[in-house]
């Protein structure tokens, strides 16, 4: 039970950096990003949500999976630290691009996250290949999204409000 609980916490956690991110994108959708020219394979605004849910939820599975390690694997810190870093960049790039609507800025710092979380899954593999896997499907969205954020910054020059 007491395993449960932990593997519960471990998904509130990441589901709060969600949350966080969150609180900057919706108010930003019906007006700020709803006026960007975006790439032709942008996704409906409604898929987002449902994806991210599913994302954090991994990112929670895969880390308390690492953190179940923590007594027999002294890899297991720093692999901790990288996820929690790769987080707080996650969080910063919803901040970025929805809150202060710098898309330049927000493009590096979501190719920092790309590495971040590559990184991260390159940490987790000699601990648990179980984890490491749980974040594939979130390092192949960021690149879908790297993708996006590009074409927003190419579509809407600085210059051009």
């Amino acid at each position: 039970m007491k395993r449960i609980g932990q593997a519960i916490l471990s998904i509130i956690i990441c589901q709060f950096v969600g949350i966080i991110g969150s609180i900057f994108t919706v108010s930003s959708i019906p007006n700020w990003y709803a006026n960007l020219n975006k790439a032709s394979f942008n996704p409906p605004n409604w898929v987002f949500g449902p994806v991210w849910l599913t994302l954090y939820t991994l990112m929670g599975i895969a880390a308390f999976l690492i953190w179940e390690k923590r007594k027999t694997n002294k890899k297991v810190n720093f692999a901790l630290q990288i996820f929690v870093i790769q987080l707080v960049v996650n969080s910063l790039w919803s901040i970025v691009f929805f809150g202060a609507h710098q898309i330049f800025l927000a493009l590096v710092i979501i190719l920092a996250m790309w590495l971040l979380i590559l990184f991260t899954i390159i940490k987790f593999w000699p601990i648990s290949r179980v984890a490491a896997s749980l974040l594939t499907p979130y390092l192949l969205w960021v690149s879908i999204a790297i993708s996006l954020n590009y074409f927003v910054f190419i579509l809407n020059p600085p210059n051009s409000s």
